[in-house]
């Protein structure tokens, strides 16, 4: 279980939001977040993630406070065990496909694990190539499969098909649903595209200006 309730001031002077959330998702669901530009839904990952501090609140996984203003506990984002995917694919442009993988590594005894990971995203033609080489496509299946090198806990998707034909985005959403089951992985997206929610997610959480709005599954939220 992680429980997440957080408040935090996101913005300008000129233009800000006072994000005030409190989210519960349970072991092994794939939840989504949803709502306009600037709702706080990437702030929200990246908190969890300990890329952004929040003002005040609590980050509780599993009985561990990764987070709690109260405690003055922050957890550096190296000892969360979290997988974030960012739209931008932040390859090592140096490296060959496996050496990127590899870089992930924790333990660099476990290769076998790359070769499971290289064989769940077909990644057997590519493991020599380097990321200029590669599709936009190829380039983000690496992305994913680096990060499931790392074996987290937790996987948090920031719209990480948005830049993709749509032929490649229904092959990558295959691939999710595949290591999310695998892996057996609590995954969080931020996601607009409706039929990709539709067809990944356990639940969607709304957001507007920073707050809650609207929660459950999503035929809740987009048929009914």
């Amino acid at each position: 279980m992680i429980t997440i309730n957080l408040q935090k001031n996101l913005g300008s002077k000129k233009s800000s939001i006072s994000l005030d959330v409190n989210i519960s998702i349970n072991k092994g669901e794939f939840v989504t977040l949803f709502g306009e530009s600037g709702a706080g839904k990437t702030s929200v990952l990246r908190m969890i993630s300990g890329l952004l501090k929040p003002d005040n609140g609590l980050i509780d996984v599993d009985g561990q406070n990764w987070f709690d203003s109260k405690k003055r506990i922050s957890k550096k984002p190296q000892s969360r065990s979290v997988g974030f995917v960012f739209q931008d694919y932040a390859l090592f442009p140096n490296m060959s496909v496996f050496e990127n993988l590899r870089y992930a590594l924790q333990n660099k005894n476990e290769d076998e694990h790359i070769e499971q990971i290289i064989q769940i995203f077909e990644l057997e033609d590519l493991v020599d190539r380097q990321p200029e080489s590669l599709s936009g496509g190829q380039k983000q299946r690496v992305a994913l499969a680096r990060t499931l090198v790392q074996k987290p806990n937790i996987l948090l998707l920031d719209e990480p098909l948005s830049a993709l034909d749509r032929e490649m985005r229904i092959k990558l959403q295959d691939y999710l649903l595949e290591v999310h089951r695998i892996f057996a992985l609590t995954t969080v997206l931020v996601s607009h595209d409706v039929s990709e929610i539709m067809k990944l997610s356990d639940r969607v959480i709304c957001l507007k200006e920073g707050k809650i709005v609207k929660e459950g599954t999503p035929e809740e939220i987009f048929v009914n």
